[in-house]
């Protein structure tokens, strides 16, 4: 018999909550709810798996809180409980029914999976499915088939889970009031794996190598993922060589999203029948979308989420909650710490007692809390919790030009009296060396496909969630790294909401990336936290606060590539996500410029092959790019500055 049968007489005896600290979660959870594993139809026939978690106080009526996932509802088995139930220790403590799922095609569900399976709109026949319809179904056969609920139910999931929960509340069933969608995928062409047509190799080829899996039968089990044979990630990604080398050495066929990968390189019809975001309209329950300013994988979701139901549907109840999170850490840390960088408070335990609670408690028992405003938003570097009535927020727009000396400022470059020639400009290049200032009006690197520039400074195959925050000295060092800042700021200054990079670029090169950071810089009398790693220093600590990649091909559209022209000055232009960051006094304010970020995104051949799937190890080549500021060709990043009055 199961552990948790031998043990589970010796739970019901425990009756103060103190008593029941004690114990093993696991075990304090099977003490105070029972669990019923269920098998639910769909209008189609097929049957999804579902574990029903009750609690045993049966003198009230609870919600329902349910969560549909991909990822296993494991441990299986009607005794078999694990270490969480709800999305948090606080709700799982106030009483609900908990409805774990698997998702239609995975683990312990019958039917066939589809990543982010298109929405449909009129479904006239039985078999015309989507995420909505099948959650519809599952809360029609909870309502009728669970007892002693309160004929309530919320919702909410983190990352592709956050997806189900989005596209639940599309046509919504009538009892479903509440909807928490947190880190949600929302266009899985830009969120995950595409920034702005930059392929996000890393986190693709790792995911996929697992998850990308056929499951023919339901199973309780896991597919195995690859084992890299080095701890080194740049190192196995670079012997990589070409995508064109994935199927041969490690896919084999097997993995049926890589071929699509392969198949769709631009953003066709596949990928954007996959984009949750046009069928966000006429949304009944109440919305609250939570991401992370440094969540590695989701943040464009959350905000683009939010932004959606803002634009289509005036009349839902919409909010938006971001703190300084990595990917799911309001649920899985204190938040009080991502990296080197503290954020002087847990700030995951606020959200999940002062934010989380409420919204489901409010909506789903009526419990008499204050509504949440419009956007709760964390801004770091000063460390605290902001209300807002809009987002974005009131801003005051400015731009941050790139200026001689590799200085930034406010100022734009002043107007020549004899603007040079491009020919000229570049025959002063020649003669004065790729990175020269000054009187040039453009500052250049060589990029080398073969050397490329890395993301981060571990040795590791995973994408580390802290890079998000970083210090970009390792990078700033480098001489294919172009470094500008600002002099020391005499007071904080407040950037919110989106930016925009806009550069001039030349480049030798037929294609090419373009990665933009806008960065913190600590100044050098910072002393280190108790927690700061040995070996690192937080004076002239170089914070990653945000970054974006384009890939050049991409700069008029996502859906026709078109290969820059050598040499000639091209104008790109696309935003980095939001940001609500104080640069505090003394601090500066840098931007860094590269042209390779790897292996978070692919190595660009920097020569224009209609699919980078399928480009050779010949098409990589090296090429000069130079970025133009000048007033004619200004590069700059273009910013919010906080206004006064925007928050309560």
């Amino acid at each position: 018999m199961h552990r948790l049968a031998r043990v589970l007489g010796v739970c019901f005896v425990v009756a103060s909550a103190h008593a029941q600290s004690t114990l093993p979660r696991e075990l304090e959870l099977a003490a105070r709810y029972e669990k019923r594993e269920v098998r639910i139809p769909m209008r189609d026939g097929a049957r999804l798996f579902a574990a029903v978690y009750s609690p045993r106080d049966r003198s009230r009526a609870h919600p329902i809180l349910m969560r549909r996932t991909p990822y296993s509802v494991r441990p299986y088995g009607d005794v078999a409980f694990p270490t969480a139930l709800g999305p948090s220790r606080e709700l799982e403590d106030d009483g609900y029914i908990f409805v774990l799922a698997d998702v239609r095609g995975r683990y312990l569900s019958e039917g066939v999976f589809a990543d982010m399976r298109p929405h449909r709109g009129a479904k006239r026949a039985p078999n015309e499915i989507d995420e909505s319809s099948d959650t519809y179904d599952t809360i029609e056969w909870l309502l009728a088939n669970v007892e002693n609920h309160n004929g309530k139910v919320g919702m909410w999931g983190i990352s592709y889970p956050g997806f189900y929960a989005a596209a639940g509340m599309i046509d919504a069933h009538p009892a479903l009031v509440a909807v928490s969608p947190q880190a949600p995928i929302a266009d899985w062409f830009f969120d995950d794996f595409h920034h702005h047509g930059a392929f996000f190799l890393a986190d693709a080829f790792n995911f996929m190598s697992s998850f990308g899996r056929a499951r023919p039968e339901p199973t309780t089990e896991s597919a195995p993922g690859v084992v890299h044979g080095t701890p080194d990630g740049y190192e196995f990604f670079l012997e990589l060589g070409p995508l064109s080398n994935v199927e041969a050495r490690w896919f084999h066929g097997e993995v049926a999203f890589w071929k699509e990968f392969c198949a769709h390189p631009n953003c066709d019809e596949f990928w954007s029948s996959r984009n949750l975001l046009p069928h966000l309209r006429d949304v009944a329950p109440a919305v609250m979308t939570v991401g992370g300013w440094f969540d590695a994988e989701d943040l464009y979701g959350p905000l683009a989420t939010y932004r959606a139901i803002e634009a289509q549907d005036r009349d839902a109840f919409n909010v938006l909650v971001m703190g300084p999170w990595r990917h799911g850490g309001w649920a899985r840390d204190s938040g009080a710490q991502l990296g080197e960088v503290a954020f002087g408070s847990d700030t995951a335990q606020f959200y999940r007692e002062r934010i989380e609670r409420p919204f489901f408690e409010r909506f789903l028992k009526g419990a008499d809390f204050e509504p949440p405003p419009e956007a709760f938003v964390f801004e770091t570097g000063a460390n605290r919790w902001r209300r807002f009535d809009a987002w974005p927020p009131k801003v005051e727009p400015h731009a941050l030009f790139l200026r001689e000396g590799r200085a930034l400022s406010f100022t734009a470059p002043p107007a020549t009296s004899a603007p040079s020639s491009l020919a000229a400009r570049a025959e002063s290049a020649e003669s004065s060396g790729p990175s020269a200032s000054g009187s040039l009006e453009f500052d250049g690197y060589l990029s080398d496909p073969a050397h490329p520039v890395p993301y981060h400074e571990r040795i590791q195959v995973r994408t580390p969630p802290e890079y998000m925050t970083d210090d970009q000295r390792f990078a700033s060092r480098r001489p294919d790294v172009l470094h500008f800042e600002t002099e020391p700021l005499d007071a904080p200054l407040t950037f919110a909401g989106p930016s925009l990079a806009e550069l001039w670029i030349q480049t030798t090169g037929s294609d090419g990336d373009f990665v933009v950071k806008l960065i913190d810089v600590f100044p050098p009398e910072t002393p280190n936290l108790p927690t700061t790693t040995p070996g690192k220093a937080l004076g002239g600590y170089q914070m990653l606060v945000r970054s974006e990649v384009l890939r050049a091909r991409f700069r008029d559209g996502y859906a026709e590539p078109k290969p820059l022209v050598p040499d000639a000055s091209t104008r790109l232009a696309w935003p980095l996500q939001d940001v609500l960051h104080t640069f505090e006094k003394g601090h500066r304010i840098a931007v860094q410029i590269q042209s390779s970020w790897f292996p978070l995104v692919d190595r660009n051949p920097q020569t224009f092959v209609p699919n980078v799937f399928e480009a050779r190890e010949q098409d990589f080549r090296a090429a000069w790019v130079r970025v133009e500021r000048s007033s004619e060709h200004s590069s700059c990043l273009r910013v919010g500055v906080l206004a006064d009055g925007a928050s309560r």
